[in-house]
Parts: C-alpha cells; sequence; structure tokens
C-alpha cells in the first residue's frame, strides 16, 4: 500500500526515558575504613518533546514511524558519580499542529514556531546513599531506584494556519483560483475530487501578503463523513475570511448557484465554529457565455443576502485583481483586532493536579485498603524491597506523610492488607503500625550502627585500662607478678610478638614499683 505525501492526522506513541538507579556505595580508602558514603545519583531520563518547526508541513513522517522512544538515564557510580541523563528526543511538527488523548482530550494546540509541548516527561534519577545521608542516618546502605519514564498515546490533527479558505463543491475551480492568484501549483483536471489534499498559495495584494488554502471535496454530508470534507474542514478554522468559489458553467442537474451555496453553508453551519469568519462570493468561469448570464442573475439576490459578490474568471484572470484586495482587506482588518503576538517561545507542560496528596479507601470483601497519590505510588516504584533498610526508609517517609495515621483514623487494624497504588506495579503489605522496619538490624530505621558502636577489640583495652589503673590505685592485690598472667594473644589484640613485649614491659614496670616498694620500706624502719 503506498504511502501518501500529505497526512495531516497520525496516532503517535511516545515513550520517555528511564532514570537511572542511584548508588550504594562506601568511600574505600587504606587506612580509612568505613570512609562514608560515596554513592552518586542516577540520571534524569530523556523526554519527547513535540516542537512547531516552519520546515515541516506534514504529519507523514509518524504515518510510516508511529512509535518514539527517548533514552535511559545512566546509573550512579561510587566516588559520587553522577549518572548521566538520557537524551531528549525533539519531533518536529508543522505549525498549527493540535495534540490531544486517544479519547479526544485536547492537551495543546501548537501555534508559532519553537512552541514546544513535553509530550512525555522522562523519568527521575534515584538518588545515591550520599544524598541520602543525614544526622541520624550518617551511612544508609542503600539508593533510590530511578522512576519509569512517561508512556503515552496521542492523536496528532493538523490545522492549516492560512489567512483566507476557500471552499465550494468539487470542480468548482478553487485549484484553479488559488493557481491563477499565486505561485501555487496544485493538480487541476476536469473531474471531481481532483485535489484530494489541502492547498497552500502566499498571495500578494499591494503591501499585504497573505495565505490562500483550498479545502477539497466539500459536498452535501460532508460534515457527517461524505466525500472528503470531513477530513479536511478542520483546516478552514483558523481563516480570517471564507470565500465561496461558485460555478455558474455546471451542467448537473438540480445545481445552480443559490442551492450550491446553500448546501456549503449548511455543511460549514453543521461542522460548527464557522460563524463569525465573514464571507466573500465568487462566481467562477464568467468567460463561458451561459455562466456569465447565470452569474448576472444570481448577483442582485447574493447582494441582498449580505454578501460581497465578485464575478470571476479564472480562465481569463477577469475579476481576480478585485477579489484579492478585498479578501487583503479583510486580513489586515482582522491582523489588527489581534492581539500582537508573544515572540516569546511557548513550552507547555503537563500540569501537576493539586489536591491531597493522597487518599485511603476501603476495599470490598474486606479487601483490605487502598492508598492512591501521587507522592506514595513513586517512592513505592523507588524502593528497593531486597533491601530491608531501603523498605524501612519507604515506611519513614509514608509515616512522615500520614498514611498510617489516615489509616488508624479509618478502623485499619494490624494484620489488614494495605495495598499502594493501582494495576499490575501495585505493593500489598501487611499493616503493622509503629512497629519498626529494619530493626533486626540497625537501631533505628536508616541508622547505621557501625559508625557509634564500640568494636570488641576497644573495649578489651578499656578493660585493660582499668585493671592497670586498679593496681596502681591499690584496689588490687600488690603482687604485680600475675598482671596479665591471663591475657591471650587474641584478647590483647595484637600479634604474637607485640604480646610478648608487652608482657615483658608489664613485667619489668611490676619489678621496678616492687624495688620502689622495699625501698620505701628499709627508708621507713631506719628512719
Amino acid at each position: 500500500m503506498a504511502i501518501p505525501s500529505f497526512v495531516d492526522r497520525v496516532t503517535v506513541h511516545v515513550t520517555a526515558g528511564r532514570g537511572g538507579n542511584g548508588c550504594a556505595s562506601v568511600h574505600r580508602e587504606k587506612f580509612k575504613p568505613l570512609g562514608g558514603p560515596d554513592g552518586g545519583n542516577g540520571g534524569d531520563g530523556g523526554s519527547v518533546i513535540l516542537r512547531v518547526d516552519p520546515d515541516v508541513t506534514t504529519l507523514v513522517d509518524y504515518h510510516r514511524s508511529s512509535h518514539r522512544t527517548a533514552t535511559n538515564g545512566a546509573q550512579g557510580k561510587g566516588d559520587n558519580q553522577a549518572g548521566s541523563n538520557g537524551g531528549d528526543v525533539v519531533l518536529g511538527v508543522p505549525d498549527g499542529t493540535v495534540i490531544s488523548t486517544a479519547d479526544g482530550d485536547v492537551l495543546a494546540d501548537l501555534v508559532g514556531p519553537g512552541a514546544e509541548f513535553v509530550a512525555a516527561q522522562g523519568g527521575k534519577g534515584g538518588l545515591g546513599n550520599a544524598a541520602l545521608a543525614s544526622s541520624s542516618r550518617k551511612a544508609p546502605g542503600f539508593a533510590l531506584l530511578g522512576e519509569d519514564g512517561e508512556e503515552r498515546t496521542l492523536v496528532l490533527e493538523l490545522k492549516v494556519v492560512a489567512d483566507v479558505g476557500l471552499v465550494g463543491f468539487p470542480s468548482a475551480g478553487k485549484s484553479s483560483l488559488i493557481a491563477a492568484i499565486s505561485r501555487a501549483r496544485p493538480k487541476i483536471a476536469d473531474y471531481p475530487f481532483t485535489t484530494l489534499i489541502p492547498n497552500l498559495g502566499v498571495v500578494v495584494a499591494g503591501d499585504t501578503t497573505f495565505t490562500v488554502a483550498d479545502v477539497p471535496g466539500l459536498i452535501e454530508g460532508a460534515s457527517e463523513g461524505r466525500g472528503l470534507g470531513y477530513d479536511f474542514l478542520r483546516h478552514v478554522e483558523r481563516c480570517a475570511a471564507l470565500v465561496h468559489v461558485v460555478d455558474c458553467a455546471t451542467y448537473e442537474p438540480g445545481r445552480d448557484p443559490l442551492s450550491d451555496l446553500d448546501t456549503i453553508e449548511a455543511e460549514l453551519t453543521a461542522h460548527g465554529g464557522l460563524e463569525d469568519r465573514p464571507r466573500l462570493v465568487a462566481l467562477n468561469k464568467i468567460d463561458v457565455p451561459d455562466a456569465r448570464e447565470i452569474a448576472e442573475m444570481v448577483q442582485a439576490e447574493l447582494v441582498e443576502r449580505g454578501y460581497r459578490v465578485f464575478p470571476i474568471s479564472t480562465a481569463s484572470h477577469e475579476g481576480l485583481e478585485a477579489l484579492k484586495f478585498a479578501m487583503a482587506e479583510i486580513v489586515v482588518r482582522r491582523r489588527a483586532e489581534q492581539e500582537k503576538p508573544d515572540t516569546t517561545r511557548i513550552v507547555i507542560r503537563p500540569q501537576v493536579q493539586g489536591g491531597p496528596e493522597f487518599k485511603v479507601k476501603k476495599l470490598p470483601d474486606d479487601g483490605g485498603w487502598l492508598v492512591q497519590g501521587q507522592k506514595p505510588e513513586r517512592w513505592v516504584k523507588q524502593t528497593d524491597f531486597a533491601n530491608a533498610e531501603a523498605t524501612g526508609y519507604l515506611a519513614d517517609r509514608l509515616n512522615r506523610l500520614g498514611v498510617e495515621e489516615e489509616l488508624l483514623k479509618l478502623g485499619a487494624r494490624p494484620g489488614d492488607a494495605v495495598v499502594i497504588g493501582d494495576g499490575p506495579n501495585a505493593i500489598v503489605f501487611d499493616f503493622a503500625p509503629d512497629v519498626q522496619a529494619g530493626a533486626e538490624i540497625l537501631a533505628r530505621r536508616g541508622e547505621d550502627h557501625r559508625l557509634e558502636e564500640v568494636r570488641p577489640a576497644a573495649q578489651r583495652r578499656q578493660a585493660k585500662d582499668t585493671e592497670y589503673h586498679a593496681f596502681r590505685e591499690g584496689e588490687r592485690a600488690e603482687d604485680w607478678s600475675q598482671y596479665g598472667a591471663n591475657w591471650d594473644a587474641d584478647e590483647v589484640d595484637l600479634s604474637p610478638a607485640a604480646a610478648k613485649r608487652a608482657a615483658e614491659a608489664a613485667a619489668k614496670q611490676a619489678r621496678k614499683e616492687a624495688r620502689e616498694l622495699a625501698a620505701a620500706e628499709d627508708l621507713d624502719q631506719n628512719g
């Protein structure tokens, strides 16, 4: 099947990059045990961005390739090295692209070069344990996982940005008119529905330059899907004025200029949103003798209806100058009424919804409790449940947010199932209020004992020091010969040679103090 060269409506699947995981690392250096946490943060995932590009005039690229994915962020590393961010994917779209969901909710209307819409936001990178350290949690043994990027299905719809729109029945001469007043060269033939795509032409009338677009294939019932008009009526929604191109030389039974005009107006009314546009009527093909007579017959009635009427011929160019300047007059007036456009680049991002940070509701059939909210669901996705300390950190965060208090207020009992999130990624817990998760290995959740506890070797040295001072102060027997006799090498926490030297030094010190004591006693007796 051939791929069309002009596409004005496509469905695009966009996926942003995942954020990189944080790193749990402890600085290691010789003679510096437990040097502290130094795990870096993960990089953010790349986003998918739609941006108006003046050089893009169709959505055909997304008809060929409808899936677009940004790159993931890199994982953090030790030595406080943060992971690199994923690259954004910027998709160029034509001016006048409307972005909506599959359900029809309009998200953005991109008009003007450089206007942007963040179609899918990249996931945030996880924090490393260096960023999670605090005065009460000095050496976290865990890091946070990166978040998934957004994944969305969007509908892109092009509405041509033109100043004047040409409407009329097939073969009324719209393509011939746009070719006669501009340098556009659309396909022209003597059969209906020759034009299958909207054509744009740039027209110059005096000092005014404006664009003209024709809408192909309007027939009775176009607003309901007949012909091609249903697909292309959207292209005249942005036009400042509409020009009815009426065929005065048609030989089809039941057709005349007035009935053709009434039929097209009925379709425009059914489409909606075009009631305030000024109308001009171009009675075409007056180079044909019968057509000129018909145009003269209906012109007076059309003027009575309030239309400005211009008999024209695209073949001989009769009446085209007057029509161009009439269109230019409406365009100039419309531009003067509009506010001066802001040249600042517009970037549209998804808005964060306000309201409570979470909500709790009872599940039916005693199925437990469901906790929903942006923060709790994000925190669950960031948690590595294989790490007990990370699970305890999650419990702390939920408790500070007030989830536990709200569950107790609603009547939750210990042992009830608590579901956080909705869908296949939901996490189920057993409700256990005030239980310090991770306390089996840590005094408090998120705190490392290794930086505060007294090591066994230090305890032994303190005991030996106490024993030594007890001997010196006479609290123990004065027989220093037994000092240190019951110390083993492993208790001394020294090598065998060092332990031997320590024992010899202790014995020498004991002999010295014994001699000093004996000398003092002799002095007292002789004195």
